[in-house]
């Protein structure tokens, strides 16, 4: 796989292009580059450092609302967005992150990103649940926050001993406050179901008493929304677009998973949605093209690369299909990142994401989008979450579906699947 590394993005110490002499070995053939496991993962991790960062160590300064702009589609205005796009921009990165940083540390420059971005959220974390933080962030008002809660809820469950069990009493304690808190509203009928049921999980979890209503209605209403071969409506009535990977698989697996731990469910309730997500994977690895590009349809394309969060969670739970080699999707997910990441100026001049699909683009931002909503696109890097040792990194490149099928190789035939 040829992969042209760019330097494109200024305004951090760190950008995406390490001097050579810190980039891992590449293998030579026959004078051409091979980019290796290695390089991926080395500019994965290099990529991802730079999208949280400013989110995580602003929170940690206690600059976050300082510093963070506000943008907000063309004709809104920022007001109503200052309500809640903080909470956002954290949760939603919390949620990316939290399986990287639950790796251990080591001394390669990974290691140290990742120490210093754990060490820097645990801080982060305890000023935005302390009302006399300069970042104190809103559990309290609107709806919204509903919805970035249970992103945190998300990273707490995927990784407990990294971002919760280091926590002091103190800020446990406010945030289990902050979550029961948001009882108080309630949101849309459709995957926003699935928040307040993971939030009431998450409480759950660190021996708080749950709302048994909202957790038996999020798990009714979703299981009934199953359309087949893999895909929810979003309610009731079926969106084409990102949904089933932005939300729906991975939050209802997660959820499941607390569920079935709790014996509120059968194991082979939680057992059959894994199996969904993983055919929803399926199209997911299908759908990106021999260079890189995807389809950009639907709701929320602001969020990237978080099109890709189921097909990454299936990676980290090591459940691909037998016919769908983990070192394929780690390349079909670093050529998107190549295409979309290289090639389009996604980031401002201090380093923030900026409204757009491949770019500066406003016009394309939904109505509910700001710029903390864009730190979805972190949900892309769960397979970080194995470690540089697992054969997703290891295993020499692949090509994947589509680009087998343009180039005259063979590939697996698709079809419909009944659970």
């Amino acid at each position: 796989m040829k992969v042209l590394r760019r330097c494109r993005i200024a305004g951090l110490a760190l950008v995406l292009c390490l001097p050579a002499r810190m980039l891992p070995a590449q293998k030579k053939k026959t004078g051409t580059t091979v980019i290796t496991g290695a390089t991926d993962r080395a500019y994965w991790s290099n990529l991802l450092y730079k999208m949280a960062s400013p989110v995580i160590l602003n929170l940690a300064n206690g600059t976050l609302k300082k510093n963070m702009p506000v943008e907000v589609p063309p004709g809104a205005r920022p007001e109503g967005y200052e309500k809640v796009t903080h909470l956002e921009a954290v949760g939603r990165t919390m949620a990316g992150v939290a399986p990287w940083l639950a790796l251990p540390d080591d001394s390669t420059i990974e290691g140290k990103q990742r120490h210093e971005l754990r060490t820097a959220l645990l801080k982060g974390i305890a000023n935005a649940v302390d009302p006399s933080s300069p970042d104190y962030l809103n559990f309290r008002t609107e709806a919204q926050p509903i919805v970035d809660a249970a992103y945190m809820a998300q990273a707490f469950l995927r990784a407990p001993k990294a971002l919760w069990e280091p926590l002091d009493t103190l800020t446990r304690r406010r945030i289990a406050e902050e979550f029961k808190a948001l009882r108080t509203r309630t949101g849309a009928y459709n995957n926003w179901l699935l928040f307040a049921g993971i939030n009431e999980v998450f409480l759950w979890t660190i021996g708080e008493q749950p709302d048994p209503v909202r957790i038996e209605f999020a798990r009714r209403k979703i299981q009934e929304w199953y359309q087949g071969d893999g895909w929810y409506s979003d309610g009731p009535s079926l969106s084409i677009d990102y949904y089933n990977a932005y939300v729906i698989h991975p939050m209802l697996v997660d959820f499941f998973k607390v569920l079935a731990e709790k014996k509120r469910i059968k194991q082979e309730e939680y057992e059959t949605v894994v199996k969904r997500m993983v055919r929803y994977a399926e199209f997911s690895e299908r759908i990106i093209g021999p260079d890189g590009t995807y389809p950009p349809i639907g709701r929320s394309i602001t969020y990237r690369t978080a099109a890709f969060q189921a097909l990454g969670m299936v990676s980290l739970m090591e459940k691909l299909p037998a016919h769908i080699a983990p070192a394929q999707v780690r390349c079909a997910l670093s050529a998107v990142m190549h295409r979309m990441y290289d090639q389009c100026n996604n980031f401002d001049t201090n380093g923030w994401l900026v409204l757009g699909f491949c770019g500066h683009q406003p016009m394309i931002a939904d109505d509910y989008t700001s710029t903390g909503s864009l730190y979805m696109a972190t949900l892309g890097f769960l397979a970080l979450g194995l470690p540089a040792d697992n054969k997703f990194w290891q295993d020499p490149a692949t090509d994947w579906t589509s680009k087998k099928a343009w180039s005259n190789q063979p590939f697996k035939k698709d079809y419909h699947v009944t659970y």
